[in-house]
């Protein structure tokens, strides 16, 4: 392998070993299977968080707020609120909650907790993620939770009432909207002088949470036995830090000897070189998503059929990322069978936010896709960009969790000291900050630019979320939340554009259709293998000339009506049953929604265009006749659904170049003419790939480690719509 570890040779002789050796810890595997010769109760009582139980609930009785910091791996996400549970901080209906950055760790941790506490899962221990509340109010007293549901649930309760404990887990990520949990409870705790915030972060940055919360800060004294759990009289003006040890063996660190230029192609060569070289010890691939992360797991298994039999053990690929099913995504905790090797391909969801039984080496691809935002072009891209000196050493030590491990950067040593950044970015500082900025409208907080950040946004990002709300007709002249619409907006699950299109659906008649095409886009992996021949011809038949959008919409129509829902239709159609059912649940759950807020009585009341005219029913069917052609009420229909679409994504237009060889930004070219704007590509998955429409809308951006950005779920419009729907945001000029 063209790798050099640093120390050894050329070109210096650094050497990176990521060492932090516990001598007294005893490795417990993260694992559906249970041990043969360790009960649960011992296998929890062998983890390194459990020698400071006492002092833990110590501190939470004694203060308001606990700063833990301890590595992955330690337990702390599994066993702290089953202590507080023991301890009686559930006690007469009270419920412990916990948050994660990412909806998988919230969906695992808790099917893992269940099984601790043998009970079924959504009872006793439950999790609430977006489009899937798997609680019982009765029963769920241990409640796992992206920290965005957690915020939303301060609309309903702004005090959060039922909660006796919350604890932010993974906090040192700076999510978005633990940033902004931090702020909301240091308000709540005024309040509720009985709540207890438990902050848990991965790494040593204790002191900022604390001094967030107070200005002095208490080290953990050890106690024999604990306070019970009830409701003292806590230090208010104390936040209390305890450390507790992780467990990790000696990594040796690789890098590349020169850098790579397709990284899927070297990681896929060095998990093969590890197979046919390296002793026993699953592997973990780190890749940025889900193309990315499919095509290595394929790429692996076909190549597998090529080496000798017998020769070597059996390679198990497994992916991990968040458009997996509950159980597809437990797999990977699975122990191989004898004579296997798993190959685990994960995002970053496997830095830190869990830990996987086995593994032994890391190949680190060096990329992550993080949202960010464009305050000059009003453009939010998925963007690859590299990882942070941090999250390299949390990849890399995710090897030496069992044993002594080895991890292989797909980078040089030179990349990792020069273009990384110590630490990441706080996600409030690069993403679009429109919902935040409407649901804390929501909450009361008019003046946001004074909201109690623990860092603070740019301003010219924050000013423009103001902008765009105002243009959605979210907030008035004065900044201030409109009635209904703006509250209406702040309680959708969808994000303010599409939430937008989906409340106008009711004046342009296509409640049923934006329904459909909102739940469609809220789910990945529609298609199954989009870039084969065979797919891609088997997806064209349910192709819309207009784009991406009423393609979708014709995918769940097809699906509803001709498939009966069936998972054998959607195989001989190379689609995704297990998405399309998802697709299905969160459309039943929009609708609800849109009944509510528009105060009707049932789903025979939202409006229908394409039923109303009869083009359901020839419509996709007919479509692929070339002889196919609509009437004037039938183009109408079609006309009053695409202008919904422009109703919430006027903000995401674009025309095509004077070139005609890619797109530019509506907003941007209008906004900044003397400024070269930013180029845009269709995406080659989108139905108008071999085409070059005028003037589009689209959904979202993906931008490559290149730079390129490619516009993706794409529908063509015309200009003239713009100005229709939107005068107040275009000043259209020199339209051709």
């Amino acid at each position: 392998m063209a790798f050099w570890k640093p120390g050894t040779v050329a070109p210096g002789s650094l050497v990176d070993r990521e060492v932090e050796r516990d001598g007294e810890a005893v490795v417990v595997a993260f694992s559906n299977k249970r041990s043969a010769h360790m009960t649960m109760k011992d296998q929890r009582q062998r983890l390194p968080v459990y020698k400071h139980r006492t002092e833990l609930l110590y501190l939470v009785e004694m203060h308001q707020v606990v700063i833990l910091v301890g590595q992955t791996g330690s337990g702390k996400t599994t066993q702290i609120p089953q202590y507080l549970h023991e301890a009686g901080w559930t006690a007469q209906g009270r419920v412990v909650g916990c948050t994660q950055p990412r909806r998988v760790a919230a969906m695992t941790v808790a099917q893992r907790v269940a099984e601790e506490m043998n009970t079924d899962l959504g009872k006793k221990v439950g999790y609430l993620v977006r489009f899937d509340d798997c609680t019982d109010p009765k029963q769920t007293r241990i409640k796992y939770m992206t920290d965005g549901m957690l915020f939303r649930e301060t609309l309903s309760d702004p005090l959060l009432s039922r909660y006796s404990v919350i604890m932010l887990d993974e906090a040192h990520e700076r999510s978005l909207y633990t940033d902004i949990l931090l702020g909301v409870l240091k308000k709540i705790l005024k309040k509720r002088p009985e709540l207890r915030i438990i902050i848990s972060s991965a790494t040593l940055d204790a002191e900022e949470f604390a001094g967030f919360f107070s200005t002095k800060q208490t080290k953990a004294e050890p106690r024999k036995e604990p306070l019970p759990g009830r409701l003292g009289h806590p230090d208010y003006y104390n936040a209390a830090i305890l450390s507790v040890e992780g467990r990790m063996y000696p990594v040796d660190v690789y890098y590349l000897a020169e850098p790579c230029s397709d990284y899927i192609e070297k990681a896929i060569q060095t998990v093969f070189d590890i197979h046919t070289r390296e002793p026993a010890g699953d592997i973990l691939v780190f890749m940025t998503g889900r193309e990315e992360i499919e095509k290595v797991v394929s790429e692996i298994v076909e190549r597998a059929t090529t080496l000798p039999p017998g020769r070597y053990a059996n390679i198990l690929p497994l992916p991990i990322y968040a458009g997996l099913t509950a159980e597809e995504q437990m797999l990977i905790f699975d122990e191989a069978d004898r004579g296997t090797r798993k190959v685990v391909v994960a995002t970053n969801i496997a830095e830190a936010s869990i830990t996987i039984p086995g593994i032994g080496y890391v190949v680190d691809c060096g990329f992550v896709k993080v949202r960010a935002f464009n305050p000059r072009t009003g453009m939010e891209s998925l963007t690859t960009t590299p990882i942070s000196q941090a999250s390299a050493q949390q990849r890399s030590g995710r090897a030496g969790r069992m044993r002594n491990g080895k991890a292989y950067r797909l980078y040089t040593l030179d990349d990792y000291s020069r273009k990384m950044r110590p630490a990441s970015v706080p996600e409030i500082q690069r993403t679009n900050l429109s919902s935040l900025v409407l649901q804390l409208k929501a909450l009361g907080i008019e003046n946001v630019l004074r909201f109690d950040f623990l860092t603070s946004p740019p301003a010219e990002m924050m000013s423009r979320a103001l902008e765009l709300l105002f243009s959605l007709g979210a907030l008035d002249n004065y900044g201030r939340l409109t009635i209904p619409l703006g509250m209406r907006l702040a309680e959708s699950p969808l994000d303010p554009l599409l939430s937008k299109i989906l409340l106008d659906s009711e004046r342009f008649g296509c409640s049923h259709e934006i329904l459909t095409i909102a739940a469609m886009l809220s789910v990945q992996n529609v298609f199954v293998n989009p870039t084969s021949v065979v797919a891609e011809e088997e997806h064209r038949k349910f192709g819309a000339q207009e784009g991406d959008h009423l393609t979708l919409l014709n995918v769940y129509n097809a699906f509803v009506k001709d498939g009966k829902k069936s998972g054998k239709w959607c195989y001989n159609h190379h689609l995704n049953f297990k998405t399309m059912s998802r697709a299905l649940a969160i459309r039943a759950q929009l609708e609800r929604y849109l009944i509510r807020v528009l105060k009707l009585t049932g789903p025979r009341e939202l409006p229908s265009m394409m039923q109303s005219t009869g083009l359901a029913t020839r419509w996709p069917k007919e479509r692929t006749n070339k002889a196919f052609s609509m009437d004037k009420v039938e183009t109408e229909a079609v006309t009053a659904i695409l202008k919904c679409l422009v109703s919430g994504y006027f903000a995401q237009a674009a025309r095509i170049s004077a070139d005609g060889t890619h797109w530019v930004s509506v907003r941007e070219a209008s906004s900044s003419p003397s400024t070269r704007p930013t180029q845009l590509w269709m995406h080659p998955t989108s139905i108008l790939f071999k085409r070059t429409p005028k003037w589009v809308i689209f959904h979202e951006v993906t931008e490559t480690a290149q730079g390129k950005a490619y516009m993706r779920e794409v529908t063509e419009i015309e200009p003239k719509w713009l100005e229709e729907l939107a005068p107040h945001f275009y000043r259209l000029q020199g339209r051709k």
